[in-house]
């Protein structure tokens, strides 16, 4: 049979040799973790984990449930927007999760309001004179607070040639000592109700669908993008070609930083108090998501859409567990193994790219 030739000297296309995308291979594996946890409930609870068994509700899938399950994976999923570029460009981020508790601190208390119940707020961090202060201000407070950590972070790393797991590292330590620090352990509470408004409902999934949107449009679309993946897949590369690499990497270490600080203000919203605690692991949360997503760790592969999968991922087995009745800890246990066997899978298929 005929072979179909292309390109230059005639190379013999094998369509044999196709890949799929490895979006669908993720999705296919978020389709199989949902119909397992199907099949598990109607087996030892006899109920159903995506379908609605209520007579006196009127749907076919259980809203509630899909509803709890991105609402819970929103917030470490902006982080993992960011965490996913850093990656991309072949650089890790361990300081988001302390980044979060840094903000979250700040922010809410540029965010009280003077009177709670007819009294002065017993939480006060500062006094009347900035209470009460337009939205606005706690939010840029807290962007200016992640956009500091990002621009810390991508210095050390493009300048001074730090492996960027210490120079976030350094920063995880140093931004978690500071929300120790700034109200000395206290929880800040009492926002105005137009800082509540923000993480309100579903506004945490809307917010991260949106910036979901946003940043496949740049990592596609856009130079930044281009540049991420190339700086990614050869550094060295990427710099005779003309690109500005130690620039680049403040960019994208920049822009992960404010996305860590959004995640703070929307946490601290949704809450409606801030604790110096808040974000703890949450930083490997957001690299799991992403490396299940099939971002690779080695740089230079991997895609918004497959991160958002990997969220997804990890809200169904967070909301499969308390279906099923089984102890949190088990979820720890499994999240372990999952992000194993996708650093195993992306090693195997680099091994198997390499050989071709």
């Amino acid at each position: 049979m005929a072979q179909t030739t292309h390109g230059i000297g005639g190379l013999a296309y094998d369509p044999t040799k196709r890949t799929r995308p490895p979006e669908l291979n993720v999705l296919a594996a978020l389709i199989l973790i949902i119909l397992a946890f199907e099949v598990l409930g109607r087996m030892f609870i006899g109920d159903s984990f995506l379908f609605n068994t209520r007579e006196n509700i009127d749907t076919l899938f259980n809203e509630q449930r899909l509803q709890i399950i991105i609402l819970q994976v929103s917030i470490v999923g902006i982080i993992a927007l960011g965490v996913t570029q850093v990656i991309i460009t072949g650089g890790i981020d361990l300081s988001s999760g302390s980044v979060v508790g840094a903000t979250a601190m700040i922010a809410m208390s540029f965010a009280q309001t003077a009177i709670v119940n007819g009294n002065p707020n017993p939480k006060a961090i500062f006094g009347e004179g900035m209470m009460d202060l337009p939205v606005i201000v706690p939010v840029l407070v807290g962007l200016g607070c992640g956009l500091f950590a990002g621009l810390v972070n991508g210095l050390l790393i493009a300048y001074t040639r730090i492996p960027p797991f210490i120079a976030t590292l350094g920063m995880m330590v140093a931004a978690r000592g500071c929300a120790k620090w700034w109200s000395k352990g206290n929880p800040i509470s009492f926002p105005t109700e137009s800082y509540a408004a923000i993480g309100k409902g579903m506004m945490p999934v809307l917010i991260f669908i949106t910036l979901a949107v946003v940043f496949h449009l740049i990592m596609t679309q856009t130079r930044y993008g281009k540049h991420s993946y190339a700086i990614g897949s050869n550094e060295q590369a990427a710099r005779m070609s003309g690109i500005n690499v130690a620039r680049h990497k403040v960019l994208v270490y920049a822009i992960a930083g404010m996305l860590a600080a959004l995640a703070a203000i929307v946490l601290s919203s949704k809450n409606l108090t801030a604790q110096a605690g808040m974000g703890v692991m949450y930083e490997l949360d957001a690299i799991a998501m992403a490396v299940i997503g099939g971002v690779s760790l080695q740089g230079g592969r991997g895609s918004i859409i497959g991160t958002v999968l990997g969220a997804l991922i990890f809200g169904v087995i967070i909301s499969g567990f308390t279906f099923l009745k089984l102890d949190a800890y088990y979820q720890e246990m499994v999240k372990g193994v999952i992000i194993v066997a996708a650093v195993v899978l992306d090693t195997w298929r680099q091994n198997q790219r390499g050989r071709g």
